[in-house]
């Protein structure tokens, strides 16, 4: 159980205490839950990796976004993790293509440009009119985002970053005076 525990809480955002609840539960269950749990992890580690040309996740290489001739390879959109290409592709908007920058640029992380595959984005820019950057509106994927815009600058590329603001149904009492700011810069005629 210790061992269980020591492996769970090695995972993002799992604590001790929820490792020691994951566990407890595994232990719960019945032999074939607990089997088809180890068998999922084991699949993922055996038939998924990242495609070669944008790193999203994928069975297959090149993935289905950039092999898809229907999808408009004159636009990418660039992320920082792979699981974030899914709520975008949820929304039914974006139609090019992805690239995965594994992560964003944290000095303090001492996490620099080399580090990310950025040399592999500036290699697909032949034929792009567009690259959307959509790094999480934080410190670090605000620096992110900064640092690509000046690097595809003299590229004659146009540069656009996704737009923030208040969600759909927020309030306004409720919301962070950040994102109220990029909400007033970023208010649109109606």
């Amino acid at each position: 159980m210790r061992r269980l525990v020591g492996e769970l809480s090695r995972l993002p955002g799992i604590g001790s205490k929820t490792a020691a609840r994951l566990a407890h539960h595994i232990l719960k269950s019945d032999a074939a839950a607990a089997r088809a749990l180890a068998e999922a992890i084991a699949d993922v580690k055996e038939k998924l990796f990242h495609c070669s040309t944008c790193g999203a996740i994928t069975d297959c290489d090149p993935c289905k976004y950039c092999s898809d001739p229907a999808r408009d390879h004159r636009r990418i959109c660039v992320v920082e993790e792979p699981f974030n290409i899914e709520p975008l592709e949820r929304t039914g908007e974006f139609h090019g293509l992805y690239h995965v920058l594994m992560g964003a640029l944290s000095p303090q992380r001492g996490v620099g440009p080399a580090a990310l595959e950025i040399d592999a984005l500036m290699a697909r820019l032949d034929g792009v009119e567009e690259v959307i950057i959509a790094t999480n509106p934080n410190v670090d994927g605000e620096a992110t985002a900064l640092y690509l815009a000046r690097l595809l600058k003299p590229k004659n590329i146009g540069v656009t970053r996704l737009a923030f603001g208040m969600p759909v149904g927020g309030d306004i009492e409720y919301t962070d005076e950040v994102t109220l700011a990029r909400s007033l810069a970023g208010r649109q005629a109606l």
